[in-house]
């Protein structure tokens, strides 16, 4: 199988797409343990700012997928910029999160229970929603240039899980233990920022040939 997938003169090597792809998949699971600590040391340990987390980056990936599905079917979108564009946005508010969670906890600390776990949601939902819209963006292009749909899905879906998993993993057993909260999530923003930026320079390459 041609290690190169090329269409329309943008030119992305197989190995650099699937790689990112992984990247990204980490960065969602980093970000995912990450925020949840966040937000547990800010509003203390309850059951409801649990479930509110966990509940808003699965209801953020399902709707941003859905979003990033209708978007990648429109003719003449730019799936690799867009998919790019997202990835420097999703680390562009992992930069912030962690200053963004304690100024709103100061301000909201003495609320409900139900207002805090309203807070959460809400703090989480939009960066993932961002996150859920680069699987059908990525999906969309590769299955426009690869001669072989079935296995080109299926090995994006892999690399994505096998990266969600080890950024699980890392981000339970070395990460935050090893960095901190400040240090993990500059990880994640620098992992982001190459996923994105690699994207962009490919596409930007592809453009000019």
């Amino acid at each position: 199988m041609d290690a190169t997938i090329d269409t329309k003169g943008l030119g992305l090597p197989r190995p650099v797409l699937l790689i990112v792809f992984a990247v990204s998949g980490i960065c969602a699971l980093l970000y995912q343990l990450i925020w949840q600590r966040a937000l547990l040391l800010i509003y203390g340990s309850n059951i409801e700012s649990v479930t509110m987390v966990v509940s808003a980056f699965m209801l953020g990936l399902g709707l941003g997928s859905i979003l990033g599905g209708i978007v990648s079917k429109q003719p003449g979108v730019p799936l690799l910029f867009l998919f790019g564009c997202v990835e420097i946005l999703i680390g562009c508010y992992g930069a912030i999160s962690l200053s963004l969670f304690e100024a709103v906890g100061g301000a909201t600390g003495d609320r409900s229970t139900l207002m805090t776990g309203v807070l959460c949601f809400g703090l989480v939902l939009v960066p993932t929603l961002l996150m859920g819209s680069t699987l059908p963006l990525l999906v969309a292009h590769y299955v426009n240039v690869s001669r072989d749909v079935g296995y080109s899905v299926s090995m994006l879906y892999f690399v994505n899980t096998l990266g969600a998993g080890l950024g699980a993993f890392l981000a339970a057993f070395v990460v935050l233990g090893a960095l901190g909260l400040q240090s993990s999530v500059l990880l994640a923003v620098i992992l982001n920022f190459f996923a994105g930026i690699t994207i962009l320079y490919y596409w930007t390459k592809g453009k000019k040939a």
